[in-house]
């Protein structure tokens, strides 16, 4: 066995019993067999640890760890300690690889060398039949693997597939790796790829699958409460977007567009908000005056951010902006 294989999985394990069996599975089946699992324990209690330890006596490339602290970013970082790969991925214990992820992901990250990260295109399944969110999510992450244009929707949903991706161990030190206690972790590690310019590399092979049960942690903890992505979306905007010489406009009055609106006010941010709501347009909410579309005529150099959900309204929306000459994520920023 290989002391220093070249790539190092990093797994955390959480009661996930009744999966992990086909997880290691699909992971010691793979066509590239420089690897080693790393997997942590985070306080399962079911017979998740003794899974793992079966496996480890098999396959020497398995390495099995208790975590010394609690939830996933603390597994993570532990296992990052324990690596020694020149090629970091991670992996959900209750998911499935494809045969030849390892071995495409590897490739494609040597072609292209350091500063990218590999992709792979994801599919969801589930013992249940899949809500239409999930598959529209499936479809336009897809898309975005497909072209390697991930950044592009970076302010709308986690464009990184947590357990589907791989960088290079530099670039994911030069991101500040697990370090960060900021969940959700995922998406906070994708604006963190961002933000140190890495570049996805196109892919077109589907190289996970995803499970999805009502009981995912994904699903129920509160570290995946959808204000807590919000949250991250304005702090990275705030600090890397935001241009002060710019009049910034925020569209949409719904529930999204009225949680933004609190944090630019409670950063003492001005900005004109505007809706198409016959309701809310000539109405104050938190003092602030809501306006028509019409408004815009009115506002030059401007910086937008759009929280309107409804997708027909949001073509009409792109098409307004594509008409000015405006650029995406420079000029505005789609948050749903």
């Amino acid at each position: 066995m290989n002391s220093n294989p070249a790539i190092s999985i990093l797994m955390p394990v959480k009661n996930t019993a009744l999966f992990l069996i086909e997880c290691l599975e699909s992971i010691i089946r793979q066509t590239e067999t420089d690897f080693e699992l790393i997997a942590i324990d985070d306080d399962s209690s079911d017979e998740s640890h003794s899974i793992l330890k079966e496996f480890a006596i098999k396959d020497k490339r398995i390495k099995v760890f208790k975590n010394t602290g609690t939830g996933i970013i603390e597994a993570l970082r532990l296992a990052y300690s324990k690596s020694s790969g020149t090629y970091i991925t991670r992996m959900d214990s209750d998911d499935v690889m494809s045969l030849t992820k390892l071995q495409v992901l590897t490739s494609n990250l040597v072609a292209f060398g350091s500063g990218h990260i590999a992709l792979g295109k994801v599919l969801y399944f589930s013992a249940s039949p899949l809500g239409a969110g999930f598959k529209n999510y499936e479809l336009w992450l897809n898309s975005l693997i497909e072209k390697g244009t991930n950044f592009e929707g970076i302010y709308k949903e986690c464009v990184i597939p947590s357990p589907c991706w791989m960088v290079y161990r530099e670039d994911l030190e030069k991101c500040q790796a697990f370090y960060p206690n900021v969940y959700p972790e995922d998406y906070d590690l994708a604006f963190r790829f961002y933000k140190e310019g890495l570049k996805p590399i196109a892919c077109s092979q589907t190289l996970h699958h995803w499970r999805d049960y009502s009981t995912r942690t994904s699903r129920t903890h509160v570290h995946y409460a959808d204000h807590t992505f919000l949250d991250i979306k304005m702090d990275y905007f705030l600090k890397l977007e935001c241009d002060a010489t710019k009049n910034l406009v925020l569209w949409g009055a719904g529930d999204k567009g009225k949680k933004v609106a609190k944090i630019l006010i409670a950063q003492n941010i001005k900005f004109t908000w505007i809706c198409d709501n016959p309701k809310k347009i000539g109405k104050h909410i938190y003092d602030q005056l809501i306006r028509p579309f019409t408004a815009l005529a009115s506002i030059d150099n401007s910086q937008s951010i759009i929280t309107v959900a409804n997708l027909t309204a949001q073509k009409e929306i792109r098409l307004y902006f594509k008409e000015k000459n405006l650029i995406s994520n420079k000029d505005y920023f789609f948050f749903c």
